[in-house]
């Protein structure tokens, strides 16, 4: 069951700093502290009885992914690029050529 926790009197800079922690980590400010909590009781804790890896769904739902982790979910899923995409041209070319043009 979750616990709902509340701080009271947070100076108004440091709660800027942790919204823009939070907006450079690209999560609310609610999934920020409960990342920055998060880290800081894992640190606590000794390694043989730290907790299991979070699975995918809480990995996705927190943003806990490594994008080595988005890549080998994307290889088990199947996902591959089109290979009649290899030879039709980039957006940055058409978006060169475009302004190149006027």
């Amino acid at each position: 069951m979750a616990v709902n926790i509340s701080i009271k009197s947070v100076p108004d800079e440091l709660a800027q700093r942790l919204r823009e922690r939070a907006a450079r980590n690209h999560r609310s400010l609610q999934g920020e502290l409960l990342a920055i909590l998060e880290k800081a009781t894992l640190e606590s804790v000794p390694i043989d009885s730290a907790p299991p890896a979070p699975s995918l769904r809480q990995a996705r739902v927190q943003g806990w992914k490594t994008p080595e982790q988005v890549w080998q979910e994307l290889q088990a899923s199947d996902w591959f690029h089109d290979p009649a995409l290899r030879s039709a041209p980039r957006a940055v070319d058409i978006i060169r050529a475009d302004r190149d043009s006027r």
